[in-house]
């Protein structure tokens, strides 16, 4: 199958090649080797139904890039990312890195976004015995592949990414709790990981899941999924989602005048564009997040004043988390004192596995199967602005519940 691809990705891959800092030539081969750059290889889905995610991850990556270069470089090379579009197509993705590891011959890789991407991909640089660190696949699937080049550059699993919220909501006195939840998810591994366990663990816990509904990833028309939840009038609201699809799934549900006490989603609610889509009506509305860009560890503090001069913005969670996946990657090149393809490979695996690396979410370790050893920190929306709630030690506004979402 792998050499199908390889032969299609050869005439069909469109790419988009980014050249972060880097000095002009000295990577045709000749000169000594601090003259060669390290090619860091990417498929992300820059269009397709991913690509906004997808972008916040190729600004994350870009901005590693940059920092990197700025200081001299990794191994004292330039670093340069090749990135191509997937199209947010698993097959296009194989193809990708088929090109990128067996064509190209880049140094590195790194993942896309998206667990409906990670996996395929992850299969291709397990072949070729090559670390990949991926900023976006946290859907348990990924870790029940038998992988053992994967690692994932964030604090937890989409599983566990509701754990503080599940723990809040069944310490409440039985009389104050929600009584029931209602589920819509996409048809994906990560939207899906993330809102059935919240769903799980508070089935476990005694409440009543009243509605249980999944849609395709592509679907716009949200009337008759809103429907169904409007009517059984849950507690809860939980939300599997991307983006669009999110904010597509309240716009109905506030057609139909549907008030949930809480609204638990997955991503949508952490992009800047969030609050504006669904007409400013975001009181109570939560998702677990990652990263904070006041979070206190050493290199964010960097990360955060750099990203804002690059982009003119302050960084999100899909940007922190390629950094984060770049940091992964540079802490085990300079541990190893190599990036190429062969042998070094096993030393950038061994390094990661064996390591705690800090990062811009903190500290990093991982299991057997790439899964990180860690938790996620919940946030909600309170006056107009998305704060940490959950934990108490990371808090920034208290954890409020009841409270209509919009």
């Amino acid at each position: 199958m792998y050499k199908t691809f390889r032969q299609a990705a050869a005439v069909g891959a469109a790419s988009i090649v980014l050249i972060s800092g880097c000095s002009s030539g000295g990577d045709d081969g000749g000169g000594d080797a601090s003259s060669k750059k390290i090619v860091v290889g990417i498929s992300l889905p820059l269009t397709g139904d991913f690509s906004e995610p997808g972008k916040g991850v190729q600004q994350g990556y870009q901005a590693w890039a940059k920092i990197v270069n700025d200081k001299g470089g990794l191994l004292g090379r330039q670093v340069e990312l090749k990135i191509l579009d997937d199209q947010s197509n698993a097959d296009r993705v194989v193809a990708d890195y088929e090109q990128l590891i067996g064509k190209d011959q880049v140094d590195l890789v790194v993942g896309p976004f998206s667990t409906r991407l990670v996996v395929p991909a992850a299969r291709v640089a397990e072949e070729y015995d090559m670390l990949f660190v991926e900023p976006a696949g946290a859907a348990k699937a990924v870790f029940e592949q038998g992988f053992k080049n994967l690692f994932y550059a964030a604090p937890a699993v989409a599983d566990d990414h509701y754990n503080h919220l599940a723990d809040a909501i069944l310490a409440m006195p039985a009389d104050k709790r929600p009584k029931t939840v209602a589920v819509a998810s996409m048809d994906d591994p990560f939207a899906q990981g993330t809102a059935y366990g919240l769903r799980d663990k508070l089935k476990a816990g005694g409440l009543s899941i009243v509605a249980d509904e999944v849609y395709p990833p592509n679907t716009t028309d949200f009337s008759q999924i809103a429907a169904k939840i409007a009517a059984t009038k849950a507690d809860v609201l939980i939300g599997g989602s991307q983006y669009q699809d999110g904010v597509n799934l309240i716009i109905a549900l506030q057609q139909l005048r549907y008030q949930p006490k809480l609204a638990a989603f997955s991503t949508a609610p952490t992009e800047p564009e969030f609050a504006k889509a669904i007409g400013n009506k975001t009181e109570g509305v939560l998702s677990p997040t990652g990263y904070s860009q006041d979070a206190p560890y050493a290199s964010n503090k960097e990360f955060v004043e750099k990203f804002k001069a690059q982009f003119g913005k302050d960084p999100e969670e899909d940007q922190a988390n390629a950094y984060t996946t770049g940091q992964v990657v540079e802490a085990a090149v300079k541990a190893a004192n190599c990036a190429e393809q062969g042998e070094c490979q096993k030393k950038l695996v061994d390094f990661v596995r064996k390591n705690k690396i800090e990062t811009v979410v903190g500290p990093l370790t991982w299991d057997a199967t790439g899964k990180p050893q860690g938790a996620h920190m919940i946030q909600q929306w309170v006056g107009g602005e998305i704060k940490i709630v959950l934990p108490a030690e990371t808090k920034e506004a208290d954890f409020s519940y009841p409270k209509p979402a919009w």
